[in-house]
Order: C-alpha cells, then sequence, then structure tokens
C-alpha cells in the first residue's frame, strides 16, 4: 500500500520519554526539566516541531501533576521559545480516571493535548463527559490528537464524529504500532506492514485527517517512512524506542530525529507553519 502525493511536508513529533522507562531502563532517558528542555532543543534543530510530553515525580514515576508540568514548560519554553508546540499527554498509566484526566487538562490548559479514545470512553456510559470534553478543547482552542490502537477504534472514532461528540474540526490522529513494553525484545518489533489494517480501516470511514504513527521497537524508522510514503506523520522517540536502524541504542532522541530526516530525504514543516495550518495562532 503506498500513496506517494503528500499535500505538505511531513510533521515529526518528538516522544522523548513516556511514562515507564526510567533511568535504570535506559540511562539517556530525559526525565527532569532541564533533561527535557536540553532534548527539546536538540530535536527542534534535527527537524521536530511537536514535543509530546510526559513528566515524571521525584521517583520517576509517572504524573499529570500541573506543577510538574508547568515546570517541564518553562524549562523547555526558554530553551525553544515557540519553535516547539508542546503537546501534553493525559495517559492514565492504570493510575488516572476520565474524570481525573479531564480535570488535570482544565488545569494546565496547554496548547496541545493527546488523548487516548479508550482511555476517556472505556464503555458507553462514558461518551457524553468525554464529548463535553472534547468540545471544551474546542472552545479553548486546545488541539488535540486522538490516539487509536485498532481498526475497530478507527471505526469507533468515526462514529464519535458522525454523532458529533467529536467536533468536525478535530482531525489529528495517532495510529500506534505494536505494543508498550518496558524493553521491547525483536520479536515483537513493530513492522511497517502492520499499518495497512489501520489505514484499510480509516479509507473505509470515508475521513479525511492528518494522522501519525508511533511504532513500538527497533523497527521505528521504517515504520516512520513506510507511513511517509502513505501521506502520513511520524512520531519518533525513547517512548516508543531507543534503537537506531543498525540496532545501536541511541545517544539521545534527536539521533533518531535526524535518521529519519537523512534517510527519508525530507523537509519537515515547522511549528509555525502547523499553527497557521491547524489555526492555533
Amino acid at each position: 500500500m503506498q500513496n506517494s502525493q503528500r499535500p505538505q511536508n511531513p510533521i515529526i513529533m518528538i516522544a522523548p520519554n513516556g511514562a515507564r522507562k526510567t533511568k535504570e531502563d535506559l540511562r539517556q532517558i530525559p526525565i527532569t526539566p532541564s533533561e527535557l528542555a536540553d532534548e527539546a532543543r536538540a530535536c527542534m534543530e534535527a527537524g521536530a516541531s511537536i514535543v509530546h510530553l510526559h513528566v515524571r515525580d521525584k521517583n520517576q514515576g509517572h504524573t499529570l501533576d500541573a506543577g510538574a508540568y508547568r515546570e517541564a514548560i518553562a524549562a523547555i519554553r526558554d530553551v525553544v521559545g515557540d519553535k516547539m508546540i508542546i503537546q501534553a499527554t493525559t495517559e492514565a498509566v492504570g493510575i488516572y480516571q476520565p474524570d481525573e484526566q479531564i480535570a488535570a487538562v482544565k488545569e494546565l490548559m496547554p496548547e496541545a493535548v493527546s488523548v487516548a479514545i479508550r482511555e476517556f470512553i472505556p464503555s458507553k456510559e462514558y461518551e457524553a463527559a468525554a464529548g463535553e470534553f472534547f468540545h471544551f478543547l474546542e472552545d479553548n482552542n486546545i488541539w488535540p490528537q486522538y490516539i487509536l490502537y485498532s481498526a475497530e477504534e478507527i471505526a469507533y472514532f468515526a462514529d464519535l464524529k458522525q454523532r458529533g461528540l467529536i467536533p468536525a474540526k478535530h482531525d489529528f490522529v495517532l495510529f500506534v504500532l505494536g505494543k508498550k513494553q518496558r524493553v521491547a525484545t525483536a520479536e515483537n518489533f513493530a513492522k511497517p506492514e502492520d499499518l495497512d489494517v489501520l489505514l484499510n480501516a480509516y479509507k473505509q470511514t470515508g475521513l479525511n485527517l492528518t494522522w501519525a504513527v508511533c511504532a513500538f521497537g527497533g523497527h521505528e524508522n521504517e515504520c516512520m517512512k513506510y507511513a511517509l510514503a502513505n501521506g502520513g506523520n511520524a512520531r519518533i522517540g525513547f517512548e516508543n524506542n531507543h534503537l537506531l536502524s543498525d540496532n545501536n541504542i541511541a545517544a539521545s532522541n534527536a539521533d533518531l530525529v535526524r535518521q529519519f530526516v537523512e534517510t527519508a530525504r525530507i523537509t519537515p514543516m515547522n511549528a509555525q507553519e502547523i499553527r497557521k495550518l491547524y489555526g492555533l495562532l
């Protein structure tokens, strides 16, 4: 499956740390605000325009604490200014319930936010509250990205949009290839062709979305190039993978971004171009 026609230069999002890996898993993973700021600047210089931000508590544990977010965001802004879009995660990690995730976003009021449909609507009775929240995002010009893990979730996303629970202009989604695991093993690496099932489901919806891909494991770069060839965008970084294509461990997230830019031979969109295109200015 391949479509070489692209409406624009690709977006590169960096996911520098995620919620689970610690310094014990990967020494160079950025955890502190200063480490995240340094990593964001290096990734921006390599071609990334969005940072998918997780923050941690003093024990390196996942948190949605607004104070921790503000500290990290301030540190990043000090070094990149407005040259990156900062997307706050709402990931539950088995800790947070939908009402707590919603409250965290309303307290933080970030420029952009990632939302997993399966977390905000774990069953039908959560639809009304989720729909109200999704419209809150639109009303407050917070740019959402909806995370979709399966063909079934893609069809459900289309249904939610058709029923008006997701606003019409909310058209940025992330397709996830592979499964979360603290240390990925070669036999479980996501593969480029894993995208085909999701793209087929997406095409059946008739929607015209901006979509990106993240991929667990050491085939990340090939998965990103496959997404690019099919009209998609890339989310790269230690949250999903820390291996270069030659199986060496990347020294930084920026190494993974540079690898993609160089091997795909692309000129990525910058943050201001994205803000203008999606009405975020």
